[in-house]
């Protein structure tokens, strides 16, 4: 386990059980770094779920010490999804009609997901917080059986080692970044995401734990929450839940 060098450092494993609990491992190391694996053991997504993570994939997690008050750090989600955009575009040139981003941080290519973004935030005592952004990207394989479509790289006609996607994704991050904590802030962000967005008025259904809920969402708030019209003709904003197409639509 030794640094590499390049515009941020990177701190890489051969196996870890998660990137993500390597990086919260060590908060008053450098920031930020990049802690990335070959493979995980313990690879996790929102929620908690499992993530698959055997090697030839991308899977690297982001440590920044300071980035924001806390009250911000939800925006990071955007700016992640912009960065990981910006980079599976720089990297393979793919046609825009075929990749965009589901609410609130999923990559997907023709209609079917490329990626987990994972945020988890920390306190450090006698210090600014902690935000630990974690990325795993399908390059080479994905899942089967998931509850929404997966695909790769590979798959979509553009195979792509993960240390190529790494340098592009760390030069987008650090341009996002610098975008979100600049005078455009999060509205910035907001535009640039609504951009590339897919699903905006569309019907969709919104899982929020043991609760369901049909409508069509119409808008993106000034925080980043999802403004929906359910079927009842009301509108109820969500800060955060899983989104998947449906049929269903307001009266």
């Amino acid at each position: 386990m030794a640094p590499t060098a390049g515009a941020t450092p990177v701190v890489r494993f051969e196996t870890v059980g998660s990137t993500n609990a390597e990086a919260l491992a060590r908060l008053d190391g450098p920031s930020p770094c990049w802690y990335v694996a070959q493979r995980q053991s313990g690879g996790r997504g929102r929620r908690g779920r499992p993530w698959t993570s055997e090697p030839g994939n991308l899977y690297a997690s982001l440590l920044l010490v300071g980035a924001g008050p806390a009250s911000r750090q939800p925006e990071l989600c955007f700016v992640a999804a912009l960065a990981l955009y910006d980079a599976v575009r720089a990297v393979s040139g793919i046609d825009p009609l075929r990749i965009g981003l589901k609410w609130p941080n999923d990559v997907m290519i023709d209609g079917a997901k490329l990626a987990g973004i994972l945020l988890e935030g920390a306190a450090r005592a006698g210090g600014p917080a902690a935000t630990v952004i974690g990325f795993g990207v399908n390059c080479a394989h994905h899942p089967a059986d998931t509850p929404y479509p997966a695909t790769d790289l590979a798959a979509a006609g553009y195979p792509t080692e993960p240390d190529a996607l790494l340098a592009a994704l760390d030069a987008a991050m650090r341009a996002r970044l610098a975008d979100w904590a600049g005078e455009g802030g999060f509205a910035g962000v907001r535009d640039a995401w609504l951009r590339r967005a897919t699903g905006i008025g569309r019907p969709v259904t919104v899982r929020l734990g043991e609760r369901q809920v049909d409508g069509v969402f119409e808008a993106l708030d000034v925080s980043g929450a999802m403004v929906l019209r359910r079927m009842d003709g009301a509108r109820e904003t969500i800060s955060a839940g899983d989104v998947f197409p449906s049929s269903a639509a307001p009266v």
